[in-house]
């Protein structure tokens, strides 16, 4: 069965908008927990407008899933992750003023980066995701930067999944295909929902997780959080 990883970020959003501690991010992890996530996802950027460097802290020793820290591999990200020492650690290119992740790593152009950071990642007992668009040759320059897995970034797939999804699909299909043939494990994230989830399921070969926050905090406003999570996860059955 594919991993729920339920991405954080927009409960500590509303918390920042009012100051103070409600909603309680850690409790919220601990809630999705409790109601069947597989994981807890979060990415804290330079700004700290959402997840703070501190929530990371105090995640870490509570979280009892697989704790997935996104970001940017700056300097002061690097120091965080290595104190942490998370499950698992995503590599995103935002730029410090994105206000959500927008493309994928260019694996040719950054091979000799990504593989530095990649081998001091793994030193410490973290596998290592790197988040790239559907394109085949950006997951073949993937495989030689050393990293465990790549992250599909899926904003295109769920765009496009309503007018057609055959034709949605197809890239993303090809590139598992290839990353599956690399030995490189998969992970998808970036506006999947209930309507355009279990197709992606159903059509990415080797999916291990998916990274869910915006579309599911959204759903569990009308439809409660223990809920929307059961229906999420059914979704990957």
């Amino acid at each position: 069965m594919t991993k729920l990883s339920v991405n954080i970020n927009k409960i500590a959003t509303l918390r920042n908008a009012r100051g103070g501690n409600r909603p309680d991010v850690v409790q919220a992890a601990l809630d999705c927990e409790r109601f069947g996530a597989q994981g807890i996802t979060v990415h804290p950027r330079p700004d700290e407008r959402h997840i703070r460097y501190q929530d990371v802290l105090d995640l870490k020793p509570v979280v009892t899933t697989e704790f997935n820290i996104e970001g940017n591999p700056t300097p002061d990200f690097l120091e965080l992750v290595k104190k942490v020492k998370p499950e698992q650690v995503t590599l995103v290119p935002d730029a410090p003023d994105a206000i959500t992740s927008n493309a994928g790593w260019d694996t040719i152009k950054h091979q000799a980066y990504l593989k530095e950071i990649i081998s001091d990642l793994k030193a410490i007992g973290t596998r290592v995701s790197i988040f790239v668009d559907p394109v085949v040759e950006m997951v073949e320059g993937a495989a030689q930067t050393g990293t465990d897995r790549i992250e599909l970034y899926t904003e295109a797939y769920a765009k496009n999944f309503l007018q057609d999804p055959a034709k949605a699909i197809a890239p993303y299909a090809a590139a598992a295909q290839r990353a599956v043939a690399l030995g490189l494990g998969i992970n998808a994230g970036h506006d999947l929902d209930l309507d355009n989830l279990k197709y992606l399921k159903q059509n990415i070969p080797g999916l291990l997780e998916v990274s869910i926050g915006h579309a599911l905090i959204c759903d569990a406003l009308y439809l409660g959080l223990e809920n929307t999570v059961q229906l999420y996860l059914r979704q990957l059955q």
